[in-house]
């Protein structure tokens, strides 16, 4: 997966304001949310300056006004702690797949699972939420909801 600057600034600003997870679980409507101070349902460059300031804030562990090569690695190691946990979780699915374990997936194993299905159910109820949805086709298309 390609990773653009704006990309992984608006990873880091959304990880930075709501936490890893939970930001990524999230639908582009309640990301607006985080960074929409007066709740018009827009986001403004004021607002985005103050969204930056708070990131600015969360990233600065010491509280000494610079960002210094450690916490930039910090929030590096979070996001890729992140994308390594996905990748395992797939590998894990596309296994599953292999039933006669001969390190192939036929296209009657492949019919008989639903892997994006299965990586999708995060709570495994059986059923997909808007916000599992959302996740899955973030990862997959780099279009988020």
């Amino acid at each position: 997966m390609k990773f653009t600057p704006m990309a992984i600034a608006v990873s880091a600003l959304v990880t930075a304001l709501s936490g890893t997870v939970q930001a990524q679980s999230l639908p582009v409507a309640a990301l607006v949310g985080l960074v929409d101070i007066n709740g018009d349902g827009t986001v403004s460059r004021d607002e985005i300056v103050a969204a930056r300031e708070r990131l600015f804030e969360r990233l600065d562990a010491n509280n000494d006004g610079n960002l210094d090569a450690g916490e930039i690695e910090a929030l590096r190691d979070a996001i890729m702690d992140r994308a390594l946990a996905v990748q395992a979780r797939l590998a894990s699915q596309w296994r599953r797949m292999d039933t006669d374990r001969d390190g192939n997936v036929t296209v009657e194993e492949f019919r008989g699972r639903a892997v994006l299905f299965e990586l999708a159910d995060r709570d495994r109820n059986g059923r997909l939420s808007p916000t599992e949805i959302s996740v899955v086709r973030e990862l997959f298309l780099g279009n988020p909801g």
